[in-house]
């Protein structure tokens, strides 16, 4: 299998919209209620916002392709500056999902090996990212690439409050 990996532009922005609503929705559906998720789906993710998001200032977008297929996507974003960092420069891996199908095919260590690349590329100190507490594949698979967790904070789906944990892995 070639899984192939490249910058998103504005032009792939109605793709990563679909792929976003598509990943999140098959990863939480079957611990979260039909409402929770209709509401979160609704108002906070809705296709018009993750539309938005595609070309706006500090946002790197990375789409993962098998046989020009898309079978996944990164976010990362820059602007928020955590205190737990002293004033170190970070970048955060705001999203970073594969399609159910293409799930175990390594497409998630790819992305993530293309995040700490560009990480490093622009003299960034540390690379982070918050995952929901309870999902224990993601918390693994980042745990591998040498992330430990350092906070966390509420994220709320629908009317569900739930804790995400903050993982951080140092740079430099």
């Amino acid at each position: 299998m070639s899984i192939e990996v490249r910058y998103a532009t504005a032009a792939d922005a109605v793709l990563i919209a679909e792929m976003s609503r598509q990943t999140f929705y098959e990863t939480f559906v079957d611990d979260n209620t039909k409402e929770d998720m209709d509401k979160f789906m609704s108002e906070q993710f809705s296709r018009e916002e993750l539309i938005k998001e595609v070309g706006a200032a500090g946002n790197i977008f990375l789409l993962a392709y098998e046989d020009n297929i898309p079978i996944g996507y990164v976010r990362m974003r820059e602007g928020e500056k955590r205190s737990e960092f002293a004033g170190k420069s970070s970048i955060e891996i705001a999203r970073i999902y594969a399609l159910k199908s293409a799930i175990g095919k390594g497409v998630g260590k790819i992305l993530m090996q293309k995040c700490i690349e560009i990480a490093i590329e622009n003299n960034k100190e540390i690379i982070w990212l918050g995952v929901w507490e309870k999902n224990d594949r993601a918390i693994a698979f980042y745990s591998k690439f040498g992330f430990e967790k350092f906070a966390s904070h509420d994220f709320v789906l629908g009317t569900d409050v739930q804790t995400d944990w903050l993982m951080k892995k140092t740079l430099s």
